[in-house]
């Protein structure tokens, strides 16, 4: 057979994929396969690759850090197999733990690719905010004992919007290209005990939604002044932040 003809027949023989994940990150180390820790990468790709037969690789739109939880992680992969779409979530979660679910499984395009093709994220940040933890919240929440002033969180919280070098929000240990973001919202509201933190941005850097929530607890504290938020972007200095 030529060799354009054995070209076009393996691009024949697949598929892409595009899954919804849904885990509870409280025991993993996070999304990123590594070895000889338990990722959510690794158990999807351990599922996948039984399921189709062959080693497979996933690719998600973010790797989310140790015991971060998701609803609508996105992640694709190659399916050389012959089971549908559809059946991917039915099938996968026969195979998954009980802290990891496929929610939907669709094709894609092969120009679509789900980190690089993603247009923004919307990360949540739960605090607890009373004097005594809650057990049932544990695994979802930061309990922050201390009283925290939600109307001066989300004030200070506007000085975050719109694009700005976020090298002061990043941790140690960050490997991205920029750290120039857009961030498109960040709402705090309060109901009862529970204050949250919805942000929506182009992308996020290492541990930044942390350090974005941490900084405006302390504000809502009053042991931070907002100004430290500009003065932070202006000079890129992480010490006048508040804490993870």
């Amino acid at each position: 057979m030529p060799l354009e003809k054995s070209k076009e027949r393996a691009m024949e023989d697949y598929n892409k994929i595009l899954l919804t994940i849904e885990y509870d990150g409280s025991g993993f180390a996070g999304w990123q396969r590594q070895a000889n820790f338990r990722t959510i990468q690794g158990e999807v790709e351990k599922a996948v690759s039984r399921a189709v037969g062959r080693e497979t690789t996933i690719w998600g739109a973010s790797r989310t850090d140790a015991g971060v939880n998701a609803t609508g992680q996105r992640a694709h992969f190659y399916n050389y197999s012959t089971i549908p779409a559809e059946k991917f979530p039915f099938v996968l979660n026969t195979m998954l733990p009980p802290d990891v679910r496929i929610r939907a499984a669709r094709e894609i395009p092969e120009g679509i690719h789900a980190r690089f093709s993603c247009r923004g994220k919307i990360y949540t940040y739960r605090i607890w905010n009373d004097r005594h933890a809650s057990a049932i919240r544990r695994h979802f929440t930061t309990h922050v004992p201390v009283p925290v002033d939600e109307t001066k969180m989300a004030a200070a919280a506007r000085r975050l919007l719109g694009v700005h070098d976020f090298g002061a929000f990043q941790a140690s240990g960050g490997t991205a290209k920029t750290t120039v973001r857009h961030i498109y919202s960040l709402d705090v509201t309060r109901s009862g005990h529970d204050v949250t933190l919805v942000v929506r941005g182009s992308a996020f850097l290492y541990n930044m939604v942390r350090i974005m929530a941490g900084t405006l607890i302390a504000i809502g504290q009053n042991r931070l002044p907002p100004d430290c938020i500009p003065e932070a972007l202006e000079t890129g200095n992480r010490l006048v932040l508040g804490v993870t």
